[in-house]
Formats: C-alpha cells, sequence, structure tokens
C-alpha cells in the first residue's frame, strides 16, 4: 500500500500553492490522478519518485519508509525502484530500444531472457536495434513503458503518457498498459486530464483541485457528482463482455476499468463487436444509467 501525507509549497502561474495531499493507495491497484494543470499531480508523481522532496510529512510504501521529515529519512531514487513514464518520452537518443531498456534492468546479463520477453510483449522486437529518432511516437512511448517495467519496479508511475498520441494509438497504448498492469501485478498511478481515459483504465480517481484532494472513489461515483459539472461524449475502450439480442438490436456490455458500460447496438455493429479484442463505446457522460459498477 502507498500512504502519502505530505506538504510542499508550488509556485505556480497563479501564485503559491500549498500541496497538501493524503492519500492511500492499495497494492496493485490503478488510480488516476485528475485535475486542471497546476493542480500539483505530476509533483505527486516526481516526489512519489524521489526527484522533489517535501517539506513535511511522510512516504510510506507497502510499510518502508520512503519519507519522513521528522525521522530524517528520505530514500534516493536509487534505492525506491519506482518506474516512471514521462509525456515526453525521456529516452536516451545514443541508445538504441533494447540498450534503453537494458539500462533499466539490475543486471542486462542476468535479465537477458526477461528484456526479450519484454521486447516481445510491447511489439518492439523488430525495433530493438533502432535510435529513438528512427520510432515514431507510439514507438517511442511503448519503449518508455518498457524500460520503466524492465526495472520491475513497487511503483509505476504514468505522467499522461498518452497526450502526444493520436487516438488510435493511444487506445491501443492503454490496452497494454492495462495488460502489462494486470501481468506483472504493479500498483500504478496515472496522471490524466482526459475523462474517457480515467474511466477506460482507472479503478479509482482522485481529484485533485489547487494542491488538496477534493473527491477520490471509482470514476462512476466521482464524475455522476454535480460538483464536476462535465459534459460531452465519453469515448471508451474495454472489453466485450456480453451482447444481448433484444429485437432487432444488440445490447452490449463493455467492461472498461471497473466499470461495465452498456449500449443498445446495431446487428452490423454487434458483428464488428465480435470480431474485435478490444471494442470503442461512445456514451454521453450525463446518461449514467448505461454504467454500472463491479461488485
Amino acid at each position: 500500500m502507498i500512504d502519502i501525507n505530505i506538504r510542499k509549497t508550488m509556485h505556480t502561474a497563479d501564485g503559491e500553492i500549498d500541496l497538501k495531499p493524503e492519500l492511500q493507495v492499495q497494492e496493485n491497484a490503478l488510480l488516476a490522478l485528475f485535475g486542471k494543470s497546476g493542480a500539483g499531480k505530476t509533483t505527486i508523481l516526481r516526489i512519489l519518485a524521489g526527484l522533489e522532496t517535501p517539506e513535511a510529512g511522510y512516504i510510506k510504501i507497502n510499510g518502508q519508509i520512503w519519507f519522513d521529515s521528522e525521522k530524517k529519512i528520505n530514500l534516493t531514487p536509487r534505492f525506491r525502484k519506482v518506474g516512471f513514464v514521462f509525456q515526453d518520452f525521456a529516452l536516451f537518443p545514443n541508445m538504441t530500444v533494447r540498450e534503453n531498456i537494458e539500462y533499466a534492468a539490475a543486471d542486462k546479463k542476468t535479465e537477458a531472457e526477461y528484456i526479450d520477453g519484454m521486447l516481445d510483449f510491447m511489439g518492439l522486437k523488430k525495433l530493438a536495434d533502432r535510435r529513438p529518432h528512427q520510432l515514431s511516437g507510439g514507438q517511442k512511448q511503448r519503449t518508455a513503458l518498457a524500460r520503466a517495467v524492465a526495472l520491475k519496479p513497487k511503483i509505476l508511475l504514468l505522467d499522461e503518457p498518452m497526450s502526444l498520441l493520436d487516438d488510435e494509438i493511444k487506445e491501443s497504448l492503454q490496452n497494454e498498459i492495462l495488460e502489462i498492469h494486470r501481468k506483472y501485478n504493479i500498483t500504478t498511478i496515472l496522471v490524466s486530464h482526459d475523462v474517457s481515459e480515467v474511466f477506460s483504465m482507472a479503478e479509482t480517481v482522485c481529484i485533485l483541485e489547487d494542491g488538496i484532494i477534493k473527491r477520490q472513489g471509482t470514476p462512476f461515483e466521482v464524475f455522476s457528482g454535480k460538483e464536476e459539472n462535465i459534459n460531452g461524449k465519453l469515448k471508451i475502450t474495454g472489453k466485450l463482455l456480453n451482447l444481448n439480442k433484444k429485437g432487432n438490436a444488440y445490447k452490449a456490455e463493455i467492461l472498461a476499468g471497473g466499470q461495465i458500460f452498456t449500449k443498445t447496438i446495431s446487428a452490423k455493429e454487434a458483428k464488428e463487436y465480435r470480431a474485435k479484442k478490444n471494442v470503442v463505446l461512445l456514451i454521453d457522460i450525463k446518461d449514467i444509467n448505461t454504467i454500472k459498477q463491479l461488485s
């Protein structure tokens, strides 16, 4: 479990803000931090990684103290074993795909089989000898993700990893992140501005406003509240659970994150849904009846 209770003064375009998150994240969970720019989302990730230091408070990971201002404890990034995927990829330009991934491994010789498996799993095997300037945006981000996981981290931190990608690649990477999360059982924290992304991926979401966590719960619980006042369509990517025929139409149930989404579709759409591993569903965010939580 991640147990964080810290304080840090942030200097933003709107002046000083006291970042004071009190947060507990269950082991192996996937949690999203959601909020406006400058609310402190990325700063929380950087503090967890040991790249920034709070002024007060504590951070405990599975009972181990990573930071405690009173006890004068502050583990360096090296001893925290955190996988960090940055928005701008942050790959080493002089290294190949394989070398970027090997850099994070404890021992590239003993971990060779693990790295080969990671290259294959992420669809990077044929790109292993290329350098970052020879890769597309999606390939760069998959390399960054593979490097973060090669560390065998206790926590995986994702700082808007899909914000620079087009929709098709974004949906593919969402699924790859979810597969990695489930396969390796890594506690994961995702920073996002995208409501659809949060619904598709996160089990729990925290709304961060002016450095404070205002609301926390499942995406259904948080975004169905009047406080958020969010309009428009949700684009949800998930796995098809059921297709039930209703007259000339079908009722589709799609699992995404911790929610099941339902929608009435045509026979033609039903045929297309059956042929796909993952399906995309468009729903009105105000149509809460299309969503039910898993018990």
